[in-house]
């Protein structure tokens, strides 16, 4: 995945105040002073006033006259951006972000299963397939194996054939690329794989209700898997913090 953050000084800047906005570090409203920002981040005016420009696109800050640039209402920001979601994990609000995540797929997947079923081409089969059993293979990378769960649900979307659909896309996948580099590496993948192959043969035989079905119970295995994970976290945490007490 691209962003700011990989984009040089420029990219660096917009990256830390988007993290800095997103994560609460100023409030809603307040106002950025840019000579103070200027010397901290010792960049140029020319280059802070770009990267804020960057900001406002995606509805963190504005500005006006005799105001100045400040930071916007939260409803105000464009929470489907790529960048946003990615601050969203970098700011602490885990466990927040991928609850709202898991509500969006659940929301859009198991019809698009459905739907999936009923339109696919071969081509969107034997991707799938090739999917599939790159995750299905024992000795795959932990890598490989989350490129190819990326793969599997981006193109059963995709055969669903919607123009306004396809928006949606972009969300999910970056979601789900941010699901998994939180929780995914501690995950075992094993129970998820007879669960998606259900819903490959449910696409491939052109079942809308199983294939529906099938997805459902993706998801819910998905579900327990990042509950397990984010409460086994928990725990090590409050064990490391009572260490530090004594």
């Amino acid at each position: 995945m691209s962003g700011y953050q990989k984009r040089g000084v420029h990219g660096q800047v917009v990256h830390l105040l988007g993290q800095r906005i997103v994560g609460g570090d100023y409030s809603p409203g307040e106002t950025l002073e840019i000579d103070e920002l200027a010397r901290e981040l010792e960049t140029s005016r020319p280059a802070l006033r770009e990267a804020l420009r960057v900001l406002a696109a995606k509805g963190l800050v504005d500005a006006r006259p005799n105001r100045g640039t400040f930071v916007r209402e939260r409803s105000e920001w464009n929470l489907l951006d790529p960048d946003l979601m990615r601050w969203q994990i970098g700011s602490g609000e885990d466990e927040a972000f991928l609850r709202q995540l898991d509500e969006l797929r659940s929301i859009i997947e198991p019809a698009s299963a459905a739907l999936a079923a009923s339109r696919r081409t071969d081509a969107h089969l034997e991707t799938m397939r090739e999917a599939f059993a790159v995750m299905s293979n024992e000795n795959a990378s932990g890598e490989d194996l989350l490129t190819a769960d990326l793969l599997f649900h981006r193109t059963m979307l995709e055969a669903v054939d919607n123009d306004l659909l396809q928006r949606t896309i972009v969300v999910i996948e970056v979601g789900l690329h941010l699901r998994d580099s939180v929780v995914a590496h501690d995950t075992d993948w094993a129970p998820a794989i007879p669960l998606h192959e259900a819903v490959l043969r449910a696409v491939e035989a052109g079942d809308p209700v199983a294939a529906e079905e099938a997805m459902r119970a993706v998801l819910e295995q998905g579900r327990e898997d990042q509950r397990e994970v984010i409460e086994a976290r928990k725990r090590t945490d409050e064990t490391r913090e009572r260490s530090l007490a004594r």
